[in-house]
């Protein structure tokens, strides 16, 4: 009889994401972001383009049913190199690469059929968190250190922002916080409907691979079905992502993202 599964993608061509499998037949995908620098996983030009399609060989892999996205060492994500910001503030070409980049991160996490789950612990913050908040499932440490940093940087809260922190937790709580770049704990943001839930950071990845095991015991089509339905809320937002992150990368050809990576590198507050 011929088999028409797919054949497993090459993960090993990755080098920002560790990619190994756990259970008996090996169906739970355990992602994680790696702490290049030693503290944090941070999105530099390869981090952010292997996030944005990493989602396409999880939907492609039929060997795989459940992806665990998590992070390494002291936090869940750090957010984005500053040289590749400045980078992208300077150069029109790399600010047109980066863009299509942050587009495809969100429609294929939102497109990819198979449930992503995801385990944050300590900061969230840029492309990691865009992963982490539009997982299926999404844990948080009750300690972990969730924000959304865009205006502080002095450009528009794109990424993913306006297409899921209104459906999540409301059109006030998300202004309050997008606006002000105000930081919330893991256990502040299950309160407001951000995350699924929070647990102790010493539970947080039990608490994952377990919730992940039964999401890969369960009825594949019925899941996956629930999950593309579910998101038809997120495609129906489809237009306002696209302004938001169109506004985003026009404020990184402007003046004010200048100033914010002044700020950031001088570690003292913007003057916009």
């Amino acid at each position: 009889m011929t088999s028409h599964a797919n054949p497993a993608p090459d993960y090993t061509r990755y080098t920002t994401l560790s990619i190994s499998r756990r259970g008996a037949e090996g169906q739970v995908l355990d992602i994680q972001m790696r702490a290049l620098n030693g503290k944090l996983p941070t999105a530099g030009h390869a981090g952010h383009r292997e996030l944005a399609e990493i989602w396409r060989d999880v939907a492609a892999d039929d060997s795989v049913r459940v992806a665990v996205l998590r992070g390494e060492a002291g936090g869940f994500s750090g957010g984005g190199d500053l040289a590749m910001v400045q980078e992208m503030s300077e150069d029109h070409d790399t600010r047109v690469r980066v863009w299509k980049e942050a587009r495809d991160l969100v429609y294929n996490l939102i497109n990819c059929d198979k449930p992503i789950v995801s385990a944050m612990h300590g900061p969230a913050v840029g492309a990691g968190l865009v992963a982490g908040l539009l997982a299926d499932v999404s844990i948080a440490a009750r300690n972990a250190r969730i924000v959304d940093g865009h205006t502080k940087l002095g450009v528009a809260a794109g990424d993913h922002a306006a297409i899921v922190w209104p459906l999540l937790c409301g059109m006030a709580r998300a202004k309050y916080y997008l606006l002000l770049c105000e930081p919330l704990s893991g256990e502040e943001a299950e309160r407001i409907g951000l995350v699924s839930l929070s647990v102790d950071e010493a539970e947080l990845l039990p608490r994952a691979y377990e919730v992940a095991e039964r999401l890969a015991a369960g009825s594949q089509s019925a899941i996956r079905w629930t999950k593309y339905a579910l998101n038809n809320w997120l495609r129906q937002a489809g237009p306002t992502f696209d302004s938001s992150l169109a506004l985003e990368f026009l404020g990184f050809a402007g003046p004010d993202v200048r100033e914010g990576i002044s700020a950031l590198r001088e570690r003292r507050p913007a003057r916009f």
